[in-house]
């Protein structure tokens, strides 16, 4: 996934820059000065430069409050242990990068603003970030974030191999039958081709996929009261039947069994995989590769085509009234309309907003990296996964499933309804709100 791609290019991790505490109003501006807001970002080369330019504009026009940006000594993907370590020690940051998938568990600290009532001051413009970004925020009713990155999956497929076969490119109106029969088509065994892949690892990359085709079905992760797991349905049955089927009886399917997903996008690069579920983060490297790629939304069933969003967040920790509410001026310029298109245009990222996606100016970029507005557009009909302190759990279950599913060990139903028991017991134990 996206983090992986971050993550994966450092030599080194960053050195620790400093850290703020709970005990300490530290640049509280007491004495005249600034506020000072310890930044942890988590990201290096590209991302790094990015956020380090903007925060030095930052600085420059608000001499109130002075924003000091580092890593906070690690990647994003490391940046759970490290805050759970701080909050543990009284020792965080002010505002501090964090996926959406850990969210729930940070969020357990009282450490963490609420910001319910401050994203109801019109200069947020919340209802402005996409509803899929909104929804990862929200933990329990309660908006404890703010979008930081917003992606979602779609379908990466090589035209060559489309035109080899003289297979038709898929349009936005393509059912999930229409991608299975197109996947088998493109399966040529003696040439090691394959139509489709699926991560096969039994992460959250196995896992998020199957989301989609849930929803899209009117089925749901999690029962209304959130007390036990509805996956188990006959929505979400008919899911994993169809991906099973494929693997199993098509044939269409490379299961990938590296944790990295990066056999299949090898395979995707050297014309040996027609098709790709993936978000927009990997086009640079398709074009890097000289693939010549189109894109298209996820399949649909009877119409309906959400997807689901990966958004990842800022949270920003209490460190004394004057920091945490210099934190919040931070954050809403850092995500304000022109901030975003900054970040766009530096990072090749997909707008937080849908009035950065609507602008001439967001047009423009998306146009230099071709099929970058089908995932903009899809946008709209992204949701989020569900914001749980058990989560990571519960998907580690239906990835368990699915590749049980997917190596023909297990069949559909009897897969999801023993990854639920396991999840019912999760969520029985947590309490309430998981």
């Amino acid at each position: 996934m996206r983090r992986l791609l971050i993550a994966v290019a450092a030599t080194a991790l960053l050195a620790f820059a400093g850290c703020g505490s709970s005990d300490d109003d530290g640049g509280s501006g007491a004495d005249g000065g600034p506020v000072e807001v310890t930044f942890w970002h988590g990201q290096n080369d590209i991302m790094k430069d990015a956020y380090d330019t903007l925060v030095d504009e930052f600085n420059a026009s608000h001499p109130d409050v002075k924003v000091d940006a580092n890593s906070g000594g690690v990647l994003a993907d490391e940046m759970l242990t490290k805050l759970t370590a701080g909050l543990a020690g009284g020792a965080y940051p002010d505002v501090a990068y964090v996926f959406g998938s850990d969210l729930a568990n940070i969020a357990r600290s009282d450490k963490v603003q609420d910001l319910t009532e401050a994203v109801r001051d019109p200069a947020w413009q919340w209802d402005d970030f996409f509803a899929g970004e909104r929804e990862a925020a929200t933990v329990e009713g309660r908006v404890r974030a703010v979008p930081a990155l917003a992606d979602n999956l779609g379908i990466i497929y090589d035209k060559r191999l489309f035109d080899a076969a003289g297979e038709p490119y898929p349009d936005a109106d393509w059912t999930w039958d229409d991608f299975r029969a197109t996947a088998k088509r493109l399966t040529d065994e003696d040439k090691g081709q394959f139509g489709f892949s699926w991560p096969g690892a039994g992460g959250e990359d196995t896992t998020w996929r199957l989301w989609p085709m849930l929803w899209q079905q009117g089925g749901e992760i999690l029962s209304p009261d959130g007390r036990t797991v509805a996956f188990d349905s006959p929505e979400g049955v008919a899911a994993l039947e169809l991906v099973g089927e494929m693997a199993t009886e098509d044939k269409s399917i490379f299961v990938d069994s590296d944790p990295n997903g990066e056999r299949a996008i090898r395979l995707f690069q050297g014309g040996k995989l027609a098709m790709v579920e993936a978000g927009p983060w990997i086009l640079p490297d398709v074009i890097d590769a000289r693939v010549d790629y189109g894109t298209q939304r996820l399949p649909g069933f009877d119409g309906d085509h959400t997807t689901i969003s990966g958004s990842d967040n800022w949270v920003l920790f209490d460190n004394g009234d004057e920091r945490a509410r210099a934190a919040q001026e931070f954050v809403q310029w850092l995500t304000a309309r022109r901030q975003d298109l900054a970040l766009v245009r530096a990072l090749q990222t997909l707008p937080l907003r849908a009035s950065t996606a609507a602008s001439p100016q967001y047009r423009r970029l998306a146009a230099q990296i071709p099929g970058t507005d089908v995932f903009a557009a899809a946008l709209d009909t992204a949701r989020a996964r569900p914001s749980l302190q058990v989560y990571p759990e519960i998907s580690k279950n239906v990835g368990e499933a699915v590749v049980a599913v997917l190596l023909g060990r297990a069949d559909a139903q009897e897969a999801l309804e023993a990854a639920a028991q396991r999840s019912d017991a999760l969520l029985a134990g947590a309490g309430a709100g998981g």
